[in-house]
């Protein structure tokens, strides 16, 4: 092999791209020509440096010496960040896992919710949640059915979450036309609900968890003791927001969404589309 495409053995980590993965979307990535010098380092291995820092958790200038130097992967990951390459790779294998499970392309039902991760302190806008006793940043995701990503906003995680899911709705309506119905917790009750029917012609349904979980004796108002049965004690799986739930779950496997180390919203963004997209990679070929 040349000097000037240096390639990694295949699935030299575990992180790395089979044959098979990279064949579903080298073309996204690859050049289509033209002149100048050849590029020192092959696409796949860039991509397979992306996927071991999303992977790993480990920081630009810990990456292995097996991959390009740390300078050289981040900065294609920032051009590929802004040209939105990863969300066009998750979004061709998302395509390929909805045909596979007999669904339509463009989905009319959807999940939301948040979740609010801590940050580092590399800068970047932060804030602190105060209902979850979490400083740092907040996640809005919107999945479809089958828990597959369709839309990530990150914002501060100070921002209630109503207002910080605005963006991720107004874009997933744009994305999909055919978004109909969306399946919200309570924090998305109320005025916030009616605006988004109004302004995106979608149904809000907001599943709610039991009215009542508390066991013991209570007194009536005429002092009788009476006993109050629970409606479910413990862990309670709610329809559909489980889907999202898992989701969240799901992203959790890769330690760099643990915890929020990028200054910029898109880059903590890129790396939501990034481990999503790998997730799928790997359903595909096995």
């Amino acid at each position: 092999m040349a000097t000037h495409r240096r390639q990694l053995p295949e699935q030299l980590y575990p992180s790395c791209l089979t044959d098979t993965e990279w064949a579903l979307v080298a073309d996204l990535f690859e050049s289509q020509g033209g002149r100048g010098v050849p590029p020192l380092h092959s696409r796949r291995t860039l991509l397979e440096a992306c996927c071991y820092v999303v992977r790993t958790g480990c920081s630009w200038r810990m990456l292995p010496r097996d991959f390009p130097h740390w300078d050289n992967v981040y900065k294609t990951f920032r051009r590929w960040s802004a040209q939105g390459k990863f969300e066009q790779m998750h979004d061709r294998l998302r395509a390929q896992w909805r045909e596979r499970e007999e669904r339509a392309d463009s989905p009319s039902a959807a999940i939301l919710d948040s979740q609010s991760t801590r940050s580092s302190p590399q800068g970047g806008d932060s804030g602190y949640d105060a209902g979850k006793k979490v400083k740092g940043r907040k996640r809005s995701l919107i999945v479809d059915t089958l828990g597959l990503l369709l839309a990530v906003s990150i914002s501060a995680a100070s921002v209630q979450d109503r207002d910080a899911a605005d963006d991720a709705v107004a874009y997933s309506k744009e994305k999909y036309p055919s978004l109909s119905t969306l399946f919200v917790d309570s924090a998305y009750a109320g005025k916030w609900a009616q605006r988004t029917h109004q302004l995106h012609a979608i149904d809000v349904q907001v599943i709610r968890g039991p009215n009542n979980r508390r066991t013991g004796q209570w007194h009536s108002e005429q002092g009788d003791l009476f006993s109050v049965e629970p409606v479910q004690t413990g862990f309670v799986v709610m329809p559909k927001r489980w889907v999202v739930e898992r989701t969240h779950a799901w992203n959790e496997r890769a330690r760099r969404l643990i915890m929020h180390h990028d200054r910029l919203f898109a880059v903590s963004e890129a790396w939501v589309w990034l481990a999503e997209a790998r997730i799928l990679a790997r359903r595909l070929t096995t």
